[in-house]
């Protein structure tokens, strides 16, 4: 199992419960949808999975680390070397043009590899776009060198927050088909934050968070 979360709680700073007994796997190469109103938990959730937050009882395994173990300094190296992260905000850094974005995560990492980065930019459809910078793209553009930056990295989990909810429909449909093609091509599972029915039903598994439980 890559991603183990064991009845874990999380209570916001003045005793709010956003998270009560939750529950999940997630295995090597398997893409599971994760739906709920807004408040219910989802975003806090991935958070957890990726190490940017704590939580208060239970235990996330991740590739075979348990999270409560690892200080700070640890959870970073985790971050960087097996999991990656596309959020409904592009993130893109303004500076950096198409080819340099698509580029920065796997140079941190200490993993570039050509030869998959020149596959990534050509399935999103950048290879003419690589000496263009964010401000020039459209949002559609955006969303796709972010998920190629993300993937760049051979990363074992995505972890993705409504990547495609800043798209309209026609680019939402074409970037998640690129995002799912791609995710089986690389091997990572993918845990994906939406609102929509519609693209949970295109994912292999389904949960839904519900008052801060999987109803």
């Amino acid at each position: 199992m890559l991603l183990t979360i064991d009845h874990v709680h999380k209570t916001y700073p003045g005793g709010r419960p956003v998270l009560q007994d939750v529950s999940l796997t997630l295995k090597a190469g398997q893409t599971l949808a994760l739906t709920g109103e807004s408040g219910s938990g989802k975003s806090t959730l991935l958070n957890l999975a990726a190490a940017l937050d704590g939580f208060d009882a239970g235990e996330i395994t991740l590739d075979g680390v348990a999270l409560s173990t690892l200080d700070d300094a640890g959870q970073a190296t985790l971050r960087r070397d097996r999991v990656a992260l596309v959020f409904q905000q592009f993130n893109l850094i303004p500076s950096l043009t198409v080819a340099q974005n698509l580029a920065f995560h796997a140079r941190l990492a200490g993993r570039l590899d050509t030869g998959w980065l020149a596959k990534l930019t050509d399935r999103l459809g950048l290879s003419d776009l690589q000496s263009r910078y964010p401000e020039h793209l459209s949002g559609g553009q955006q969303q796709r060198v972010a998920i190629g930056r993300a993937l760049a990295v051979r990363p074992k989990l995505l972890l993705a927050d409504e990547p495609t909810g800043n798209l309209d429909e026609t680019a939402s449909a074409s970037v998640l088909s690129l995002m799912l093609d791609l995710v089986k091509a690389s091997g990572a599972a993918l845990l994906l934050v939406t609102h929509s029915p519609e693209i949970a039903a295109q994912l292999d598994r389904r949960a839904h968070l519900a008052g801060g439980r999987i109803a």
